[in-house]
């Protein structure tokens, strides 16, 4: 597509992050070149069984994959970079730029994955500039948010200059002094800017995000209160909230226990680069806390948001190995519930309490700040770029909205401003910007062994609303069972007794093969021949109608058949069926195999797997 002086149309094409927070991904393509901006991950909601992390669809990019020329990143979060590692595996990324420390933290990633040599990593620094491709040139300006190195950036195209915010508020007094720079905003704003892609996370909150400086006196006071051991969990990516703890705790002569992985790295790695300062003493062993006084200890954790595995988590369940809440320890909680969280974190502070500490926690007490802006950042924002064309991201679909409102408010005329899906092709020219189509959305579950496809998540979310039935039977060439067959059920909620239900599946087999296995024999040029896959299909449908019929409900069957068949040679061969999971309301058919198995067909399950949007990392 093209403009009226035949210039190719800039594209920008978000696959997550809008109607959410969490899997940031945007795709910007121009005259067959594609350059991506943040890749990152979301949690799974509690329906993924067995699901680590959800990734955006990235079916444009693979089937894209020789158009790309790099990736920008904008700050080191995980909903940011968090996707890269599995992204590389299938896509050529040639180079990937992005913030020191953020770039540090994705090293690691790569490196654990083994897929460091598959790209380059490429630190910038403030209003550093970097060309990617024939069609794009890319200024890094700082700003403020939540995690240290965090950057705004200004993408120059053939058809102009388009700023994304990243995520940010405006800290006027950051804990790290780097400053939003934005008198570079107003630069550009000052040039022309032709389209604004904004950080939408905050834009219901009226008035301005406070400072992270507002945190340290209520941190302080707290810190002065307790009298026992002092426990405090925080995200721990937030560098500049990390850094005040250990500040306080040098003020207050704690020595400080890190527990938790991704604290420690998140640590090492802000130390290294000067976004955290504090003397090598003030780190023990945890070992070691044991020979100190209580009233000279502070442990700091993960676990803010009651995650599984978290080491907060696990202390509150008394399954951590090493520490044990006891009476007076205080613990502090130095972040709100991402939405989607709260009852994990509630969950986690009963616990602690149950068990008899002190837990502080809750906006009233003052320990704990958003990274995104508010209103009236928004709007000087907006002063300040003057974007011709104005596109609200990083949000849940009302804050999108508000966003908007605002910006139409600041005035951006409505029909300059798109409100946008996952998926949707943002097309801008100097004229106009436009929705002009869709390529695949979505989103992609990833597990330990790689990536679950849809119907494996509906065979298991299947399972886990009615259970699995197994039923292994062995047959003979002449249609009679050869023994007993084994019937056993997991998860399975009986309304009959168990014997009785097992009695009238082996009765139906039974039946099933006296009466009706002569319709499944064919003769060809003299030869009986068995017509197996219509005897299976008829087989399970039977099997079905009765399971369905008398438990009122639709376990997972996985039928395992047994039969003896001829060789070529004459030699009597066995052969154990394929265990195929089936649904019991199905009737899906798969290919026959080239041999005399039986396997059961392919799930047709009529119940849909229910898709909740991630809310992960609000901070």
């Amino acid at each position: 597509m093209a403009t009226l002086n035949n210039q190719p149309k800039l594209k920008i094409i978000p696959l997550g992050g809008l109607h959410e927070i969490g899997k940031n991904t945007c795709v910007f393509e121009y005259d067959n070149e594609i350059i991506l901006l943040d890749a990152g991950i979301a949690f799974p909601t509690d329906e993924m069984h067995g699901i680590n992390i959800v990734l955006p669809d990235m079916t444009y990019l693979r089937e894209n994959r020789d158009k790309i020329k790099g990736m920008i990143v904008t700050h080191g979060h995980e909903d940011h970079i968090g996707g890269i590692s599995y992204h590389l595996k299938q896509l050529n990324i040639p180079i990937i730029y992005g913030p020191r420390l953020a770039m540090a933290l994705l090293r690691d990633k790569l490196e654990e994955a083994g897929l460091l040599e598959r790209t380059k990593l490429q630190s910038v620094l403030p209003r550093e500039i970097v060309r990617l491709g024939k069609s794009f040139v890319v200024e890094f300006i700082r700003n403020t948010h939540s995690i240290a190195d965090s950057f705004s950036v200004a993408i120059h195209t053939p058809l102009g200059v388009v700023i994304h915010s990243g995520d940010f508020k405006i800290d006027h007094t950051p804990v790290d002094g780097e400053h939003f720079d934005l008198h570079r905003i107003a630069e550009y704003g000052e040039k022309g800017v032709l389209c604004l892609l904004s950080d939408s996370t905050n834009a219901e909150v009226p008035g301005i995000t406070p400072s992270e400086q507002f945190v340290v006196p209520n941190l302080d006071r707290e810190f002065a209160k307790a009298a026992g051991r002092l426990m405090v969990t925080t995200f721990a990516s937030s560098v500049h909230r990390v850094n005040i703890i250990l500040s306080l705790a040098l003020r207050h002569r704690r020595k400080v226990a890190v527990v938790g992985r991704s604290m420690l790295n998140v640590i090492a790695h802000a130390r290294k680069l000067g976004y955290i300062k504090c003397p090598d003493d003030l780190f023990i062993p945890l070992k070691a806390a044991r020979n100190l006084n209580d009233n000279q200890i502070l442990i700091l954790t993960t676990g803010s948001q009651g995650e599984p595995l978290a080491a907060m988590t696990r202390i509150s369940k008394g399954e951590h190995p090493q520490i044990k809440i006891r009476p007076g320890d205080t613990v502090i909680f130095s972040a709100n519930p991402i939405p989607g969280n709260t009852i994990a974190v509630v969950n986690t502070i009963d616990r602690l309490m149950m068990q008899g500490a002190q837990v502080i926690y809750g906006k009233d007490k003052g320990i704990h700040v958003s990274g995104h802006a508010s209103q009236e950042e928004h709007k000087m924002l907006l002063a300040l770029a003057k974007p011709k064309f104005f596109v609200p991201v990083h949000g849940e679909y009302r804050m999108l909205v508000k966003h908007a409102q605002m910006a139409q408010a600041m005035g951006i005329p409505a029909e300059n401003t798109v409100i946008v899906n996952n998926g949707d092709i943002i097309e801008v020219s100097p004229e106009r910007i436009a929705i002009g189509g869709q390529v695949p959305s979505g989103i992609e579950l990833v597990d330990q062994a790689g990536i679950v496809h849809e119907h494996t998540m509906i065979e298991r979310q299947q399972l886990a609303e009615d259970g699995v039935i197994t039923i292994a039977a062995a047959v003979d060439r002449n249609g009679k069972l050869l023994a007993q067959p084994e019937i056993h059920l997991r998860g399975v909620v009986m309304i009959v007794e168990r014997p009785l239900f097992q009695q009238l599946i082996v009765r139906n087999l039974e039946r099933f093969l006296v009466e009706r296995w002569q319709e499944f024999v064919e003769t060809s040029n003299g030869k009986a021949q068995m017509r197996w896959e219509a005897l299976r299909q008829e087989l399970e449908a039977v099997l079905q109608r009765l399971i369905k019929r008398e438990l009122q409900s639709s376990p997972v069957v996985l039928l395992l058949l047994q039969t003896d068949s001829v060789a070529p040679s004459g030699r009597v061969t066995s052969t154990v069926a394929m265990p195929v999971l089936k649904a019991a309301t199905g009737n899906g058919n798969m290919p026959v195999p080239g041999r005399e198995d039986i396997p059961s067909s392919s799930p047709a399950i009529t119940k849909t797997y229910r898709r909740k949007r991630s809310t992960a990392f609000v901070s």
